[in-house]
């Protein structure tokens, strides 16, 4: 059985106390769904945000605004004002029959997610990295070869047929769609009103999602 997974890239979390966060422990990647407890929501919205500047060296340029002085507005700038969102990371893909596991390379982004579309549709090769670990996607005729290293020879691989990487993405829009209305919830949770949108729709653009697929989830308190 292959299974395919948004995921994004885990890093240590360090002392942040900004909202809860989970424990990402030796885990290199956090997959996106509906599955994730709020903590972890926390937390891949953290790594996310991180990935765009969090720190104080993003200084404002062009049209941005300057940055807040409070905590919590100061680590969302980045987040909020950089226009291409990025989100380390990418599509996993695990042959659960081997044991054979195609991960995201030093070079992919989740936001990229959609190229995965191109390369069923019209073929190539996608590349993910580069040495030492070079994952590499390529179609050949009716199937797709996944090599999880390009610079080994002997590297393991996940053949697949073209025909089944359209409903595994198709899962995979469903597990980010469902995932972002669970970060919407937890933004209602854990955010003060003026950053509530704001978040929800950056992450909308990490994940190359509609803001409008964000579901209504019943019983939530309105926005404001």
């Amino acid at each position: 059985m292959i299974v395919m997974q948004p995921v994004l890239e885990a890093r240590p979390l360090d002392d942040f106390d900004l909202w809860p966060v989970a424990d990402t422990g030796s885990t290199e990647f956090l997959a996106l769904d509906g599955g994730l407890s709020p903590a972890e929501v926390g937390t891949a919205v953290l790594l996310v945000a991180r990935c765009n500047g969090s720190g104080p060296d993003l200084d404002p340029e062009g049209e941005r605004p300057p940055r807040p002085a409070d905590p919590l507005g100061s680590f969302l700038y980045g987040l909020l004002t950089v226009e291409d969102v990025y989100a380390a990371g990418g599509l996993r893909v695990t042959d659960r029959a081997t044991g054979i596991v195609f991960q995201p390379g030093c070079c992919d982004g989740l936001e990229d997610w959609r190229d995965w579309h191109g390369l069923a549709e019209h073929g190539g090769l996608v590349g993910y990295g580069h040495e030492p670990v070079s994952p590499v996607a390529e179609r050949f005729g009716s199937t797709v070869r996944l090599t999880v290293n390009a610079d080994e020879p002997d590297s393991p691989v996940i053949v697949l047929p073209v025909v089944d990487l359209g409903g595994l993405l198709a899962g995979v829009e469903r597990d980010l769609a469902d995932f972002l209305g669970l970060a919407a919830d937890w933004a209602r949770q854990y955010l003060p009103p003026v950053h509530r949108a704001p978040v929800t729709a950056a992450l909308a653009r990490a994940l190359d999602l509609p803001v409008t697929s964000v579901p209504t989830v019943p019983g939530s308190p309105p926005e404001g």
